[in-house]
Parts: structure tokens; C-alpha cells; sequence
């Protein structure tokens, strides 16, 4: 009989326990569903975007220098590299032959000025004898025609003084234009020959150039850019030096080209920088950085939060923990950030990390939240 009781009790105890371990282990696999996930609530910037294309620095003004006359260099009256000014004297081709046909052509030219001189009085003298029937017509005629013959002697020996002075002048080579000087291609005592032997190179330095191509569809763009009214302030056009450093001035855009190459479909466009320092220099190449129209205020969140399936974008949206798959519409792709037209708003939480874990309609838990803080400028 005791024992019957005994067992009674036991029995009563383990039918008291199971419904309290039931409760105890619900509990566990509820916590157990909860996916632990990182959030972050998205934000919105004034993005700054810019389209880069490879650039290169030109010289607003350059020119080859060449010798109008042959003769060997007498002299090299500059430093190599230097700023030189407007009729500087840079070389000197052996003048003695120029100088002596020079003087030759002034002697020339005296004498036939004084033959002319002459001639005029014997014209005049004989025009007036004639008046009075004092001489023979052939003698007058004969000194009209020296008159004549004279005056046109004149002329020739004025254009072979014009020429040799020109001659005598082009024997000394003057900067056309003040401007950085290269190396010398020639050293005293080369010989050159009229426009063949290359002396040097001179190039302007401030302003300068920046060409670069685009593509014929984005021509109506910048033929609106050239037609604003651009301001020292305006970053519309930036440029990055060889390090990948910033130049430190904006540019404007200056030329566009006339035509459309019709082989590749692009077209050249120059842009125009200050270079006080002479940072910049002809050949230099560079990236070209202009301002995206679609810059301004952008829905921001980090690429990593994106998901792409299928040619279409999603997010993880949170609200009331849980997780729904949200479509989203991309604007433009920043880097680390993408910018979105649609899908999420600014204050929305969306899923940063764990998104592997979880699924739609999943049950997460937030372990570490952050806002947006994408950066306001972006390359």
C-alpha cells in the first residue's frame, strides 16, 4: 500500500514538470530564431560626383624655332629651361657674310639714288629747253628715259636693301613671345639650314592647357558648360596631378573642338588653368575630373548593404525586427556608397552585416546600429 502511494506522487511530479520544461525550452528556441545583425540608418548627403577622363597638359602657346638663314651658331645667349622675354636674343647665326652683303647693297643703293638725282636735273633741264625748241626731241626723249630707267634702278636697289637687311636681321634669333625655353638642339658651331634645323622649343606657362576627349553624346553638356559664366570658386572642372594629388586651381573650359573625329566619335575639348607656380608643364598627363549634373542631395548607403539578383538591387529593411527584402532603385555608384532614387528613405533602417544569415521575414536582433555618415565629396 505504501508503495502504491509512493508511485502515485512520482507520477504527480513528473506531470507538475513537463509543462514548466515546455515553457523553459520555447523560450530558448524563440531567442534561438533571432538572428544577430548589424544595422545602419540611411542618410542624406550633397554629393559632389565626378566623371573622369585622361588629360594632358598643352601649352596655350608654343612654337618651334627655326633659322630663316644658313651659317654656323656664333652664340647661345640663354639658359637652358629659363623664362625668357618677348625679342630676347637667344642665338646668333655668323653674321659677317649678311653684314657684308649688306654694305654692298647700301652702296649700291647711293649710287643709284645719286643717278636718279641726276637724272631728274637733266630731265627737268632738257624739259625746259624743249619749251623753247633749244634742243633736239631725241635728246629729250633720251632723258625721260633715263629719268625713267633710273627710278626703276632706285627700286631695285631699295628691295635688295630690304632684303638684305632682312637677311642681316634674321642672322640673330629673338624670343617671339616671353615663355619657357627647352634644351638648345644646336651647339656654336653647327650649321644650320633655313627652316629644317630645329634650334629650340618656347612655350608659354601661365595659363595653361588641358586637353581631353568625350564622347559625342555628352557634346550638348559641355556646350552649355562653355556658355556659363564661370567664377574663380567654380570646381565644375578639377583636375588630379601624376601623384594622384588635387591641383590646386579650377579650371574653365575654353575651346571645344570644331568637328567630331569620325572614327572614334569623340571630341577634343581644352580646359584653361592657372599656373602661378609652374607646377604644370606641356606633355604632362593628368585625370580630368567634372562635375556630374547628377550631383546634389543623394539617399546614401553603403554598397556592402546592396544585394543584386537577377539584374535588379535589394535591401534588408528592419521594422519591428524584422527583416523584409526591399527594392531598390540605384543613381550612382560612389565607391563604398551607392546612391539610391528609390526603395529606402532617409531614417530607415536597413541590414549592414549578417545578411547571409538571413532571409525574408526573418527575426533579427541588432547588435551594433550606425548612422550614415557618407563623406560630402566623393572622386
Amino acid at each position: 500500500m505504501k508503495n502504491s502511494k509512493i508511485i502515485i506522487h512520482v507520477v504527480a511530479w513528473g506531470l507538475l514538470l513537463v509543462p514548466l520544461s515546455c515553457k523553459k525550452g520555447a523560450k530558448t528556441d524563440q531567442y534561438a530564431a533571432l538572428v544577430q545583425v548589424e544595422s545602419y540608418t540611411v542618410g542624406q548627403k550633397n554629393v559632389l560626383y565626378y566623371d573622369s577622363y585622361p588629360g594632358t597638359v598643352a601649352a596655350l602657346n608654343e612654337v618651334d624655332l627655326h633659322s630663316q638663314v644658313s651659317g654656323y651658331i656664333t652664340g647661345i645667349y640663354f639658359k637652358e629651361g629659363s623664362v625668357v622675354t618677348r625679342g630676347q636674343k637667344l642665338y646668333e647665326i655668323d653674321r659677317r657674310k649678311y653684314q657684308a652683303a649688306l654694305e654692298q647693297v647700301k652702296a649700291n643703293f647711293s649710287i643709284s639714288k645719286a643717278n636718279l638725282e641726276k637724272a631728274q636735273r637733266d630731265a627737268d633741264r632738257y624739259t625746259s629747253l624743249m619749251g623753247q625748241n633749244a634742243i633736239a626731241k631725241q635728246i629729250y626723249e633720251d632723258a625721260l628715259t633715263n629719268l625713267h630707267d633710273a627710278t626703276m634702278q632706285l627700286k631695285s636697289a631699295q628691295s635688295a636693301l630690304i632684303n638684305a637687311e632682312t637677311d642681316y636681321s634674321y642672322s640673330v634669333i629673338a624670343a617671339p613671345f616671353s615663355g619657357t625655353i627647352g634644351f638648345s638642339m644646336v651647339k656654336p658651331g653647327t650649321f644650320v639650314v633655313p627652316g629644317q634645323t630645329l634650334l629650340n622649343t618656347i612655350s608659354t606657362n601661365d595659363p595653361v592647357g588641358v586637353d581631353f576627349f568625350v564622347n559625342e553624346k555628352s557634346l550638348p553638356g559641355f556646350l552649355s558648360l562653355k556658355k556659363r559664366d564661370v567664377s574663380e570658386a567654380d570646381s565644375t572642372f578639377r583636375i588630379l596631378l601624376p601623384d594622384n594629388s588635387e591641383y590646386q586651381y579650377n579650371g574653365r573650359l575654353s575651346v571645344i573642338d570644331r568637328a567630331v573625329d569620325r572614327q572614334t566619335g569623340t571630341i577634343k575639348l581644352r580646359l584653361e588653368f592657372s599656373n602661378h607656380e609652374g607646377n604644370l608643364r606641356p606633355g604632362m598627363n593628368c585625370k580630368v575630373k567634372v562635375l556630374n549634373s547628377s550631383s546634389g542631395n543623394k539617399v546614401l548607403i553603403p554598397f556592402k548593404a546592396v544585394i543584386e539578383q537577377m539584374g535588379e538591387y535589394f535591401v534588408y529593411s528592419i521594422e519591428n525586427k524584422t527583416a523584409r527584402q526591399v527594392k531598390v532603385v540605384p543613381d550612382l555608384n560612389l565607391g563604398e556608397y551607392i546612391a539610391i532614387k528609390e526603395g529606402v528613405k532617409p531614417g530607415d533602417e536597413i541590414v549592414l552585416e549578417g545578411i547571409q544569415k538571413i532571409h525574408n521575414g526573418s527575426q533579427v536582433v541588432i547588435s551594433n546600429p550606425s548612422a550614415g555618415q557618407a563623406p560630402i565629396a566623393l572622386k
